[in-house]
């Protein structure tokens, strides 16, 4: 009639009380410590319906429920060890179905039984020539390395036959793996081939193959692309970066080729690694395919080398600039001021983003003019501003002359060569259509006086964006009946560049990343 008041019971209450006070103890959520001790004490004195722990099968742990979290080491070493292991197994079995909660009980228990096991006997020397416990075989290898305790460590090597674990290798590698249990079979699998590890068994290493050293890896037989991409599959976890350099050094000298998509999986960063001879055997179509590479940790003359491959990758897209654009732009870092000159100077505005801009390089960043840098940001011009005080933008402001950058940019940079004092932005050419009522030709221009005869003259805007039409794309206003229209003559002043049509967006693309601090 107590109920849940039980749960509440003195320590020394549970073993003085009628044995089917465990039943009721099962409803309890948690015993403390103590009640705990008392609980083993009760079952271990063999009055309860259970019996002694050492007649214990699979049934009875079953039955015990939830009091199987409370037992210890002194009453599971009791239980005869195919009771344990059986219950194990069970509780394996179930694992995978259950709850998230029910699952960290379920580990409680299954490292208990790890201990007792462990604790029931004395603990095997290596020189041992026999395993204590059931040989671990094809069916029941991933259960129990899934639960494997570190004081089993010993056991796994001695009841792990080589022939087994190569055989299920893959299975093995895909469970949850402690750091200690990846060494032991690491050195069965080189147990398994002393001779070295053949070509096909590396790509199966997963996990195991971070565990090799750099001397180890430049005695690889890694010849086959699909080799390569294998191992440096993210699934295996991270790699060092010095093991990935010599990884990629074996796989070249054996004749190996850098593909597009090997290009990827080893990354901008890792590509940066390489040396400049093994940077130059990559061939321009996979520089075409390897997507967008971060290479702003490269040096400059890596970086050169890659811009010239990537130019030659994408030269079939010449003709269309923005795709061009969008291809080349990874490696714009290592382009001449010649080649950028040329993009400003398409007939499509790249509208060039400003993270790109500041990864250029800032010695070819210098011959371009305020015009050419204009034309490169196009849309994104105002964005300059933003990043005035970066150094590649300090340096090519002081080179320029600071009337430019007011009447050209005119987004309120400030740092350039002074003008002499009253120099103001010239004014934009007009071009004008007059008519007379008489055969009289005459020429007019912004700057000159307008004439007396009677005159319909279209004087464009004065300043020009890139979505205004230029002098040369307005229609003359239609003439005056009362004569001849007097033709039009250029300006000696130039002429704003004509409107351009922007090149679709590099949408699906990301911009390099660079740190502007060390830009």
């Amino acid at each position: 009639s107590l109920g849940a008041l039980v749960c509440d019971l003195e320590p020394g209450t549970i073993p003085a009380s009628d044995p089917r006070i465990l039943d009721k103890l099962k409803l309890c959520p948690a015993l403390t410590g103590p009640q705990q001790d008392a609980l083993n004490a009760l079952l271990l004195s063999g009055d309860t319906v259970h019996g002694d722990p050492s007649s214990w099968d699979l049934q009875t742990l079953q039955d015990l429920g939830p009091l199987v979290l409370a037992l210890n080491q002194t009453t599971l070493s009791l239980v005869a060890e195919a009771a344990r292991e059986d219950f194990r197994r069970s509780i394996a079995a179930a694992y995978t179905s259950q709850g998230h909660s029910q699952r960290e009980k379920s580990l409680l228990v299954l490292r208990a039984l790890a201990a007792a096991s462990a604790a029931s006997r004395a603990r095997l020397r290596r020189s041992a020539d026999r395993c204590q416990y059931d040989p671990i075989t094809a069916t029941n290898i991933e259960d129990i390395i899934r639960y494997l305790s570190p004081e089993m460590l010993d056991q796994l090597d001695l009841c792990l036959s080589n022939d087994v674990l190569i055989k299920n290798l893959e299975a093995v590698l895909d469970l949850p793996i402690t750091s200690e249990a990846s060494w032991v079979l690491k050195r069965k699998v080189d147990e398994s081939f002393q001779t070295g590890i053949p070509e096909q068994q590396l790509r199966r290493l997963g996990v195991l193959s971070r565990l090799y050293t750099e001397q180890e890896i430049g005695h690889w037989p890694v010849t086959s692309s699909d080799t390569l991409s294998a191992l440096l599959s993210p699934s295996g976890g991270k790699w060092e970066d010095s093991q990935v350099q010599q990884l990629l050094s074996r796989y070249l000298v054996l004749g190996g080729s850098l593909t597009g998509p090997l290009l990827q999986e080893i990354g901008g960063k890792r590509l940066c690694n390489l040396q400049e001879e093994q940077i130059q055997q990559i061939p321009a179509a996979a520089i075409g395919t390897a997507g967008q590479l971060n290479i702003s940790s490269c040096s400059q003359a890596k970086k050169e080398q890659l811009y010239r491959k990537a130019r030659e990758a994408f030269a079939s897209l010449a003709s269309t600039p923005g795709r061009y654009y969008c291809g080349i732009r990874p490696y714009l870092g290592g382009a001449p001021a010649e080649d950028l000159k040329d993009l400003a100077n398409a007939h499509v505005a790249i509208n060039m983003d400003l993270d790109t801009f500041l990864t250029l390089n800032p010695k070819e960043v210098q011959k371009l003019s305020v015009t050419d840098v204009k034309h490169l940001l196009g849309e994104n011009l105002p964005e300059l501003k933003k990043a005035e005080h970066e150094p590649l933008v300090v340096s090519w402001v002081q080179e320029q002359s600071q009337q430019e950058l007011d009447c050209v940019l005119g987004i309120g940079l400030q740092g350039g060569r002074p003008e002499p004092t009253g120099t103001a932005c010239p004014v934009p050419t007009t071009q004008a259509s007059v008519t007379t009522p008489a055969s009289v030709t005459s020429t007019a221009t912004a700057t000159s006086p307008v004439p007396t005869t009677p005159a319909s003259v279209t004087t464009p805007p004065s300043t020009v964006s890139p979505s205004t039409p230029t002098p040369s794309t307005l229609s003359p206003t239609p003439a005056h009946t009362g004569g001849p229209s007097v033709p039009t003559v250029p300006s000696a002043t130039p002429t704003a560049r004509p409107a351009l049509t922007s090149a679709a967006p590099c949408s699906t693309q990301q911009a390099p990343t660079t740190d502007r601090a060390t830009s």
